[in-house]
């Protein structure tokens, strides 16, 4: 299964990924160290273990497909991924989420990077100074997909439940009332598997509106 990625459409990065042509006229000059390079590769690992190793061919070639995209749509791609930075930022911030220690220490060096502004490429660099930026959210997603997707789903519970309490009393409710329907769906498959194995055609049990 590929990785979870903060987008639909994850960024040409690896060597497999299949990338537009890019025009000569549009392959920006990166003059970056390499030194400056390993350092973020290994800020990349050190969130995300199995990421894709970052090297200045890759780079080159992720900047320059960026390059070639259409101005509206080069935006687009940095923006989506920025807005879900914002949710992670909204994750930390939010009283009724308690993130782990270990997954907040993560989460803290992700934002310590993306607030610098003399990072792998320096973030006044028209078009591509926020790229580094979202590769290293690209790459590190995996590490915070599952807590940014059950927290994304608490906030749609809160806004629609509307649960009473403290904080920690919603997050609470919002867990138990998941729970409670995992365990429907567990017995209704239970259900439709004991209809299966007596050749009878399985009738919904319980239906979760």
């Amino acid at each position: 299964m590929p990785h979870p990625t903060p987008t639909a459409e994850p960024l040409p990065f690896e060597r497999d990924a299949v990338a537009p042509p890019v025009p000569p006229a549009y392959q920006p000059a990166l003059a970056i160290r390499p030194a400056a390079i390993a350092e973020f590769d290994a800020l990349v690992h050190e969130l995300q273990p199995d990421a894709a190793r970052v090297d200045a061919a890759r780079l080159q070639r992720l900047a320059g497909w960026l390059a070639a995209l259409p101005a509206s749509e080069a935006r687009r791609v940095i923006d989506d991924r920025m807005q879900r930075l914002q949710e992670l930022h909204a994750m930390v911030d939010d009283p009724a989420w308690d993130c782990d220690p270990a997954l907040r220490v993560r989460l803290d060096k992700l934002f310590a990077y993306i607030d610098r502004n003399d990072d792998l490429i320096p973030d006044p660099t028209p078009l591509l100074g926020l790229l580094d930026d979202v590769l290293l959210l690209e790459l590190a997603w995996p590490t915070f997909a599952a807590e940014a997707d059950d927290f994304r789903d608490f906030c749609a519970y809160r806004r629609l439940e509307h649960p009473h309490g403290e904080p920690a009393e919603q997050r609470a409710a919002w867990m138990r009332d998941r729970q409670a329907e995992l365990a429907l769906l567990q017995h209704n498959a239970r259900v439709n598997d004991s209809h299966y194995a007596n050749g009878r055609t399985p009738e919904p049990v319980f239906r979760i509106a």
